[in-house]
C-alpha cells in the first residue's frame, strides 16, 4: 500500500537540511531503485522553486510499504529526523486516484 509521509521542519532548518541531505537522498534513491517511490520533495518556504536562504518548511514522500508500521519506522529513521530538521512527521495511508 502507498503511504504519505508529511514532515514539518523546525524553524531555521536550512543548515541542518544541507548537512543531512546526502544521506536523506540516498534513502530516497534506494526506494526509487526498488520501484517503491511515487514522489518526494520539499516544501519551499516561499513561492519559488529555489527559496535560497528562506529554506523549506517540510517535505512530502509518497511511497509503497508493507504496512503503516513499516512506513513509520522508515520515516523515524530518516537522516532529517536524526539531524533535528523535522519538528513533526505524520505518516498516513494514501490512495492514489489520479493520474
Amino acid at each position: 500500500m502507498l503511504y504519505a509521509i508529511i514532515s514539518e521542519d523546525v524553524n531555521n532548518s536550512l543548515e541542518r537540511r544541507l548537512s543531512a541531505r546526502p544521506d536523506h537522498l540516498a534513502r530516497l534513491e534506494a526506494l526509487r531503485d526498488e520501484g517503491r517511490l511515487v514522489l518526494a520533495g520539499p516544501h519551499p518556504a516561499i513561492d519559488s522553486e529555489d527559496p535560497g536562504e528562506a529554506g523549506f518548511t517540510g517535505s512530502l514522500v509518497v511511497a509503497e510499504f508493507d504496512d503503516l508500521e513499516s512506513a513509520q519506522a522508515w520515516a523515524d529513521a530518516d537522516p532529517y529526523m536524526i539531524a533535528g530538521v523535522y519538528a513533526q512527521v505524520t505518516v498516513k495511508p494514501f490512495k492514489k486516484v489520479l493520474p
